[in-house]
């Protein structure tokens, strides 16, 4: 007759690599037909219930506490097989290599204190505990444990930040650092190409294609999923590009990650942009990506495609006269841009080209409602103006007839000591201006001779749409904007990239602590807290670590575990 016999195990720990193991182990015994070995957290209870597998008493254990519950065809074989536990769980232990397996992350610090490296990989409730534990040690940290707070993911980062140190992670599943995979990676060549991901499975297929491409990786370093949040800013991504930029070994760095805040992109897309290494690109979801052109930054539509151009880009020198020319004519005190535009399409393309560039930008013509400009007569910050919409020309003709308007605005902008560049469209052809240069022009001489005597450094940039058949002649158009002092581009597209290269340098970088460039360089060596798995992984690859023997503190009791976290602070 079948039979279910369930033990309980108060306050006892195995990591769920183990219990999983020990758990397929009891189902091959004779006789029986279902077992469930799982800490008794309520997600695991559920499982069990709907197996019916869990008892009264079961249903009331904590987290910390392990339900052993073995079904089999009558009671002989589930009493057999639960007298077998302790014998398949000491043979598990028997095959660690360690002869010694410290209890705390403290002891095994003591016992290969020059690992660069803690991970971890115990239950989310805990994992912040030991990683902030890791960082007072000095290690950086691979975080793969998942179900860890918001909030402690911010100050984790935040205070590896200041201390030089990483933390990739939480819930981050894969990393190459020097030859070693961390958590799951696949064994791949070692090459000239360094990744960046905030989605661990797509670092694996970008790195396996890569491999398979006959290229191969200097590193890749996880970031976990909510990195590329408002909350987190990108902090873990913006250290692992400056560590790829200043490692000699590697030449195209590959950026991956599922859809990510705006503003975070765009502080990134300025640091990959100042590089000087061909960056290649797959944000999932980045409405922007594919504007950008002639710079070290290229952008791919799919995992594959990442990998394709990255392995193309390899031995291909990067070359940006725009740049180089934008960087050493950087006004000095002067931080934003005014756009006047006659042309409502012109202008919603330099946002959409100029938002991954200038994180202040507003506009009449948003693309985003936090865009919008509280006054149209007011600029505020960066500010695109679309002179051609309502508010602007009831009572008057459009602004590619009639230049009073954007001559009245043109004198006020350029008098604000905050202005560095000014950029402006004009579109000739049938039904303009007849002449807008005659009127313009002057104005901006005017403008830019103004702020000279005041000690500024105006720039103004025109865009001028036309061709050398149209009747306002395109060459003389363009010779008086030149004597004027205005830089002119006839591509709406080269005069964005052109502001948004020369303007990001004003934007205040994220303040961060350099990561030494030794934890890319030099031999991996850690402490792993958490899946035993994890370790024999390491070992199979020749990396010294130390692993852990670790148990929830204080038995799990959180009112013990809150004390013993205010006495080490104390």
């Amino acid at each position: 007759m079948a039979a279910t016999k369930i033990e309980i195990r108060r306050g006892t720990y195995y990591d769920s690599i183990t219990l999983m193991q020990l758990q397929a182990e009891l189902m091959q015994l004779p006789g029986i037909s279902n077992a469930g070995v799982m800490l008794a957290t309520d997600a695991n209870k559920e499982l069990l219930k709907e197996q019916g597998l869990l008892s009264a008493e079961a249903q009331e254990c904590s987290g910390s506490d392990l339900i052993i519950s073995i079904q089999g065809d009558n009671k002989a074989a589930t009493e057999t097989a639960l007298g077998k536990v302790d014998t398949l769980l000491s043979r598990r232990r028997s095959h660690d290599e360690q002869d010694y397996l410290p209890k705390s992350l403290e002891a095994a610090v003591k016992m290969l204190p020059e690992a660069q490296w803690v991970l971890v990989s115990v239950p989310g409730n805990y994992a912040a505990s030991v990683a902030k534990e890791g960082l007072r040690h000095g290690k950086n940290i691979f975080l793969y444990s998942d179900n860890v707070s918001l909030e402690d993911e911010v100050a984790l980062k935040k205070d590896a930040s200041k201390k030089g140190l990483l933390v990739m992670g939480p819930d981050c599943g894969t990393a190459i650092i020097n030859e070693v995979g961390l958590g799951f990676a696949n064994k791949v060549r070692r090459g000239p190409i360094g990744l960046i991901g905030a989605s661990g499975t797509g670092l694996q297929q970008v790195t396996a294609r890569i491999h398979q491409l006959g290229s191969g990786i200097t590193h890749a370093i996880g970031t976990g999923g909510r990195d590329l949040s408002t909350s987190v800013g990108g902090i873990t991504a913006l250290q692992a590009l400056d560590l790829l930029r200043r490692d000699s070994e590697t030449q195209v760095m590959v950026l991956i990650s599922k859809p990510a805040d705006s503003k975070v992109v765009s502080r990134l897309l300025q640091r990959a942009r100042e590089a000087g290494k061909h960056v290649v690109i797959n944000l999932l979801g980045h409405p922007a990506m594919q504007l950008e052109k002639n710079t070290n930054l290229h952008f791919a539509s799919s995992l594959d495609a990442a990998a394709e151009l990255a392995v193309k880009l390899v031995n291909t020198p990067t070359t940006s006269a725009r740049e180089t020319a934008a960087r050493e004519m950087s006004p000095s005190g002067q931080k934003y841009l005014r756009g006047l535009f006659s042309g409502g399409t012109l202008a919603y393309e330099t946002l959409l080209i100029l938002q991954d560039y200038l994180p202040n930008l507003y506009s009449n013509i948003p693309l985003k409602k936090e865009q919008a400009l509280a006054n149209p007569l007011v600029s505020h910050k960066h500010t695109i103006l679309d002179l051609g919409e309502d508010e602007f020309t009831v009572g008057r003709p459009h602004p590619m007839l009639d230049n009073t308007l954007r001559l009245q605005r043109l004198a006020k902008e350029a008098s604000d000591p905050e202005v560095a560049i000014i950029l402006l469209d004009v579109v000739l052809g049938y039904g303009a201006h007849p002449d807008p240069a005659s009127e313009l022009a002057p104005a901006l001489s005017n403008a830019i001779s103004s702020a000279q005597k005041n000690g500024r450094n105006l720039e103004v940039i025109v865009t001028v749409v036309g061709t050398d058949e149209d009747p306002q002649d395109l060459k003389a158009q363009i010779k008086k904007f030149k004597t004027a002092g205005a830089r002119v581009e006839t591509s709406s597209r080269e005069a964005a990239l052109y502001v948004g290269q020369r303007l990001q340098s004003q934007e205040k970088a994220t303040e961060l602590t350099a990561v030494d460039l030794k934890v890319l360089q030099q031999p991996l060596q850690a402490i792993n807290v958490g899946l035993a798995s994890f370790s024999e992984s390491l070992r199979q690859q020749g990396a010294t670590v130390i692993h852990v023997d670790w148990r929830p503190p204080a038995g799990g009791n959180e009112k013990l575990i809150s004390i013993l976290e205010r006495m080490k602070k104390s």
